[in-house]
């Protein structure tokens, strides 16, 4: 089972819920050992270089490293991201770049005993890896790009998902020399973490020991401890000292740098009580502190890859650059579920947000619960155990991201809990921290474990919840004669809706922990409230909306201010051309930069033209500039250079010839209760314009919708909602409709459907213009094409020229020729490009080559050539005009 988190995890990505990122590192450069490579993400971004150098360590230890810089700049501050457990530096490689592109100078490498590096595993051992990275900081120290603060002290930050989170942390605790850290879902104490109130938090603890390749591979004293708790199933004090030792908590006296930190909601390895402890330990040393608590974690759920990215970037601005302008965001963030989007079924993430981090226990309010003394037996070998979260069940479809979605997954035994309920709340309680309870526990035996959570409980009972998918265990000793035990269970952020129960639930056993193997009986009674604390200093931002319900709104007013402007000065906007009148579209020398970048385009110098009755297909691969195309031409973003005329009319935000356009750009939002007439209706109804413009009728028919126009949206399947959103584009009957992706998520007969749809449309003089990556589509419903790679144009025609046009000749062959092989083909004089297929190779000539020629250099390369002619497939047509770049 992977746990590592994806290649851009740790410092600015975190892109997937599956690492446990390390670290590790090193110093004294081998002889030789350096190689350098260049790397950058296109034609246009800035170059970045990377220096592979395996350093040696003490104890004979050699570890892997790269170094990525970008030429120029003088010295820069320096960043040291860890990758994740069982993962190695090439998983953080992507990252390293974007930082390098950024004005670092960022150091990775492989951890002790991952990657190419040696080594036992340590867990971050003080002596090991926390002493590897002192080293790797006094390498950094000596690079001529690297910013010093005094000679020997590199201005250095670092970062890290999970385990590499924990490296950040320990490294700001014992080298003064470390200035800013942005550790994520990582732990402050690991005994804590593996070993909750006294309980062995088996499953998880399993998979981190084979993700590492097994106990063999860890420290001998850390495998020890492994086996002897796996097979007691209870921890001993030894254990606890020795992962206590190597946990930043062991330093917290001492980490006096600003810090942020990143915590997962859908996290039974580290919940969000570890970077509580962390927060609280570091602030009271005088440091500033952040804390944002994540959609996702180890048990999946949304990483907020690009969010994190920018904030932890602008962290280290602020405390590295020194930049007192970056907005680093507030003390305290908390990502929340507001629902389900309509158009693609994702959960809609929301900010709420304090000035002051709340803690986990701020705004208590107490909720009565109710039921009386219960037995509850903890059955023979803990059989069957109950079931919370599934440690390791990652991407976006975890139970914890179920369970914010307010679908209940978990399951207890009868006989083996109790529970105690409330009375259905007045109005909605959302919490945000960790309630309390106190319950009297007695046993049949010594000893107790029981596992607390409470449930979400909707009306009559029918779904229960349990937030995030958490649980608190608990060892209750010395139980035999009855013992008041508080219960602090685990920190959420969850709404509790009006007219739902909360019910504690304390079981017997749980799937991820161990239970005593021997039967007992034990018996609980409530002897307190339940306490909820309500952060009420965090507020919530608003619920995303429809995105018609911003647009039109900012579309009315831009429309207004180009109105006054043109009132005022009439040089604003170009005057319309007459000769284009008749033109649906012509751009002309369109550009436009990346707004960070001087010489970074998402489009460059792109003119093309439709005419009426044309079925157009926008292609490229991802970053080839279609969408910013397409919001430019909207007006929605304003071009660097060039000239977009639709009709003849200049285009501008506002500009009135846009009435003349219908766009399904990036989805549409409906109201759910409402039917597909009532949206669409409101829709026009908020544009302004008299209800007879909309010709309603006519845009249902063409969109063929039929009876289900009457039901409520929220029964409609993803191609019915498709087809409304392209209903709702086409209202008014605009003279030109612009459709991104309109057939994402439908199935093949949906599919047809829309192309059927397009055609008709275009068949009645109007114009369509389609973004889209399924070529196969494409090429039957579109009558030509504009291709674009790297916000150029690279080629524009009729399906048919381009599909069979003469310069592109499929080479059947024999074989498929390996890489040499294409690479020698496409290096004749003659030829433009050289991609392999599963027939052969595509071949694209310029103007001075020939088939008979390329021939001839074929048979002399001695590659059997069965066949050539011109290719008729648009795929084989793409891939060979982008040189096989998609």
């Amino acid at each position: 089972m992977d746990l590592r988190l994806p290649g851009r995890a740790a410092l600015r990505a975190l892109r997937g819920p599956r690492r446990l990122t390390a670290a590790a590192a090193a110093v004294v450069v081998l002889a030789g050992a350096g190689t350098w490579t260049a790397a950058a993400s296109g034609d246009d971004a800035p170059k970045v270089r990377r220096a592979d150098r395996v350093m040696a360590m003490d104890g004979g230890v050699r570890v892997d490293t790269s170094f990525f810089t970008t030429p120029g700049g003088g010295r820069r501050p320096a960043v040291l991201l860890g990758h994740g457990f069982g993962g190695s530096k090439d998983d953080v490689r992507r990252q390293a770049e974007d930082l390098a592109r950024d004005g670092y100078a960022v150091l990775t490498w492989s951890a002790r005993g991952f990657g190419r590096s040696t080594g036992a595993i340590g867990l971050n051992d003080p002596k090991g890896e926390v002493a590897d990275v002192s080293r790797l900081l006094d390498w950094l120290a000596r690079q001529p790009q690297v910013q010093l603060d005094k000679p020997g002290d590199p201005r250095a930050g670092m970062a890290g998902g999970s385990y590499g989170g924990a490296i950040a942390l320990l490294a700001a605790g014992h080298d003064e020399r470390v200035d800013a850290i942005a550790p994520a879902i990582t732990y402050w104490n690991l005994a804590d973490a593996l070993f909750p109130n006294g309980v062995f938090k088996k499953l998880w603890a399993g998979i981190f020991v084979n993700s590492g390749g097994g106990c063999a591979k860890f420290e001998p004293a850390l495998c020890a401890m492994y086996e002897r708790v796996a097979e007691s199933g209870v921890p001993d004090a030894e254990a606890r000292a020795l992962l206590e030792k190597r946990s930043p908590s062991a330093v917290g006296d001492r980490i006096k740098v600003p810090t942020l930190l990143f915590q997962g909601q859908s996290d039974s390895l580290f919940p969000l009580g570890q970077a509580d402890e962390a927060a609280r330990a570091i602030r009271a040393n005088g440091a500033p502190v952040d804390v944002d608590w994540i959609a996702g974690g180890h048990d999946g759920g949304d990483m907020e890859t690009s969010r994190l990215q920018a904030r932890t970037t602008a962290w280290f601005d602020r405390y590295l650059k020194g930049d007192k302008g970056a907005d680093t965001g507030p003390a305290f963030r908390v990502t929340r579920t507001g629902g389900i989007d309509t158009t693609d079924g994702e959960a809609q993430l929301r900010g709420a947000s304090a000035d002051t981090y709340p803690g986990l226990g701020s705004g208590i309010r107490r909720v009565p619960l109710s039921g009386g003394e219960q037995s509850v037996a903890n059955p023979a070998g803990a059989s069957p155990p109950a079931v919370s979260a599934l440690p390791g069940l990652g991407g976006s479809g975890g139970l914890a991201q179920l369970s914010s979605l307010g679908v209940g997954v978990s399951l207890d035994f009868p006989g083996q809990f109790a529970r105690f309920e409330s009375a259905p709340v007045a109005d909605n309680l959302h919490i945000t921290g960790s309630p309390t309870a106190t319950v009297h526990v007695r046993s049949s035996g010594e000893d107790a474990v029981l596992f607390a959570k409470v449930y979400d409980v909707g009306p009559g009972g029918r779904q229960q919840v349990l937030p995030s998918q958490l649980v608190t265990p608990l060892r209750v000793t010395d139980a035999k004669s009855g013992k008041d035990v508080r219960i602090t269970l685990p920190a959420i952020d969850h709404d509790i809706e009006k007219g739902h129960r909360l019910r504690l639930v304390l079981s017997s056993t749980d799937l991820g922990y161990a239970s005593p193997a021997a039967p007992a009986t034990y018996t609980v009674s409530l002897k307190s409230a339940l306490s909820v604390p309500t952060a009420p200093g965090v507020s919530s931002a608003a619920a995303p909306l429809p995105s018609w319900v911003w647009w039109l709104p900012a579309t009315g007013a831009a429309v207004a201010l180009a109105l006054l402007l043109t009132a005022r000065r009439r040089t604003v906007a170009p005057a319309p051309d007459p000769a284009l009148a008749e033109v649906p579209l012509e751009i002309t020398g369109l550009s436009k930069r990346y707004a960070r970048a001087q010489d970074r385009y998402a489009v460059r110098e792109l003119s093309f033209r439709v005419e009426k009755g044309q079925v157009l297909g926008l292609l490229g691969p991802n970053g080839a500039g279609k969408t910013t195309t397409l919001r430019m031409l909207m007006g929605l973003i304003r071009p660097d250079a060039g000239e977009i005329r639709v009709f003849g009319h200049a285009i501008r935000p506002g500009a009135p010839v846009l009435s003349r356009v219908g766009a399904f750009v990036e989805g549409a939002g409906f109201l759910p209760h409402l039917s597909g007439r009532e949206n669409l209706e409101l829709y026009w109804k908020a544009t302004g314009r008299p209800p007879e413009d909309a010709h309603l009728d006519e845009a249902l028919e063409i969109a063929g919708l039929g009876d289900a126009l009457a039901r409520a949206v929220r029964t409609y399947s993803q191609g019915m909602r498709q087809r409304l959103a392209i209903a709702q584009a086409m209202l008014g009957l605009p003279d030109l409709l612009i459709l991104d992706e309109p057939t994402n998520g439908l199935d093949p007969p949906q599919i047809r459907e829309m192309r059927e749809v397009m055609i008709r449309y275009a068949a009645a003089g109007r114009t369509v213009i389609v973004s889209s990556h399924l070529l196969a589509e494409v090429e039957q419903s579109c009558t030509h094409l504009v291709v674009m790679d790297r916000g150029r144009l690279v080629q524009a025609g009729p399906v048919a020229e381009i599909i069979g046009s003469g310069d592109t000749l499929l080479v059947g062959t024999a074989t498929v020729p390996d890489g040499p092989v294409v690479e020698k083909v496409a290096a004749l004089p003659g030829v433009v490009s050289a991609v392999p297929t599963d027939d052969g190779l595509l071949v694209r000539l310029d103007a001075d080559g020939s088939a008979e020629h390329l021939v001839a250099e074929l048979v002399r390369l001695e590659v059997p050539v069965r066949s050539v002619g011109p290719h008729r497939r648009l795929e084989d047509a793409f891939l060979t005009l982008i040189g096989g770049s998609a």
